[in-house]
């Protein structure tokens, strides 16, 4: 996700200067063929444009993200009880599609209006996922689109982007949008390992090998049934927690049968944090 500061400081709506506290995100798309950013940007900062004033355009051409607003900025996007509580994008249209009448219209190159479509949702799904983390905010309930807004009466009559989504052949709707943004949000809390956490996994699994290796080595292994009075103490702790998360379970009979090796590797691994609390 790239994303360009590019506020609007010449807009009336900016130089008023109102906040305001964010309780949800609302979806827009542009309403005439025009993919390039730059263009509505440079047409919108102006002391005399006083029609509309959104907080990012994303640019149908290559998916960047222009902030055109401060986040907690008050806009002029939807119209309504919205513009006091919501952020709102605009997603740019492709150039091959032209309106007809209303949020109808005709589309002389699908598959490249398909592909400028895909670009603004996936960088709309991104930001949004980014903007529900900061304020912190439900992404299956605090997201709607322009249409949706106005049908729970918090905006004017518009039917984007879901009629855009529509007119060039996607599948896309909102429900999938949320479910995509809150999928992403998911995702980014899985860090990926810093190279110095690497080096210490690995080190840590060179550690388990050898001392595997050692224990392959005994002629006579121990053999643990149960955590009781014959598995060593400080063994007891680990195989306890992993029992009651669900992760070690025995046989038919609950006989755990874990030799010396396993016991050994279990407890290194939860003393390095890899079961959690």
């Amino acid at each position: 996700m790239q994303i360009i500061e590019s506020i609007l400081t010449k807009n009336p709506c900016y130089t008023a200067g109102r906040t305001i506290t964010v309780k949800g995100l609302m979806l827009h798309s542009v309403g005439c063929p025009q993919p390039n950013a730059q263009v509505f940007i440079q047409n919108w900062n102006r002391p005399d444009y006083k029609n509309a004033c959104v907080h990012g355009f994303i640019d149908g051409n290559t998916g960047i993200i222009y902030q055109t607003l401060p986040w907690n900025h008050r806009g002029w996007h939807g119209g309504g009880s919205s513009n006091n509580t919501h952020i709102g994008v605009e997603m740019c249209e492709p150039s091959c599609i032209k309106y007809t009448q209303g949020s109808s219209f005709t589309c002389s190159d699908k598959a490249a209006a398909q592909a400028s479509v895909k670009k603004t949702y996936n960088a709309a799904v991104e930001l949004f996922a980014m903007l529900c983390k900061k304020y912190n905010l439900n992404p299956m309930k605090d997201i709607v689109s322009h249409r949706e807004g106005h049908a729970i009466g918090i905006a004017t009559n518009h039917g984007d982007p879901e009629h855009l989504w529509k007119g060039v052949g996607l599948n896309y709707t909102m429900d999938g949008f949320r479910a995509d943004v809150k999928y992403t949000m998911e995702s980014e809390d899985e860090k990926p390992m810093t190279t110095e956490e690497r080096t210490k996994f690995n080190k840590l699994v060179d550690a388990v090998g050898t001392l595997a290796e050692k224990v392959d080595k005994l002629e006579h292994k121990m053999i643990y049934a149960w955590v009781d009075d014959n598995m060593p103490e400080w063994a007891k702790p680990t195989i306890t927690k992993l029992i009651n998360k669900g992760y070690l379970k025995g046989d038919e009979e609950g006989k755990l049968n874990i030799d010396d090796n396993m016991l050994r590797m279990l407890v290194i691994n939860d003393r390095a944090g890899i079961y959690g609390e």
